[in-house]
């Protein structure tokens, strides 16, 4: 998966996450990616820094959320009220996008930073994953290259 900062025709920013850069490009084309602010599909990639290394070695807390064991559903009125009708769109669009990882993509586990990597040095079939890694997991999956993202985190999962 590519995280990317986007930004809207009225200068909104947000963030994206997509299969590749190809993904990203058809999706916009088609006008599947709406402005969460403003629901206009004008968008388009925003400048991002590189994380560039230092030299010097830094420890910094890098947040996972846990995947649950199962995945079943979590009452809607667990959640709580949202008032702008487009935060409610938003977080319907996160539950179906996990939903659809969840549905096309296999549990690993706690055995998630070694799947991704044999998936990434072609040591085993290219096949969706998702499971838990800790944040120094995270770390070390990111330096290497392996291409890795969190699935998005909803109200429920705050409970």
């Amino acid at each position: 998966m590519i995280h990317y900062s986007l930004v809207c025709a009225d200068e909104h920013a947000f963030e994206g996450w997509f299969r590749s850069s190809s993904d990203f490009d058809d999706q916009v084309a088609k006008g599947l990616v709406p402005c969460p602010v403003c629901g206009s599909t004008h968008v388009r990639r925003a400048l991002m820094a590189p994380a560039i290394a230092s030299g010097r070695r830094e420890t910094r807390e890098v947040p996972v959320p846990a995947v649950p064991e199962t995945s079943a559903p979590v009452p809607v009125a667990a959640a709580p009220i949202l008032s702008d009708p487009r935060a409610v769109a938003l977080v319907e669009a996160m539950r179906e996008l996990r939903k659809a990882v969840e549905a096309n993509a296999d549990y690993v586990g706690k055995s998630f930073p070694e799947e991704a990597r044999k998936i990434h040095y072609g040591e085993t079939e290219a096949r969706g994953i998702y499971g838990e890694a800790s944040a120094e997991d995270v770390k070390a999956l990111l330096e290497e290259g392996v291409e890795i993202a969190p699935l998005p985190l909803l109200p429920e999962d705050r409970n």
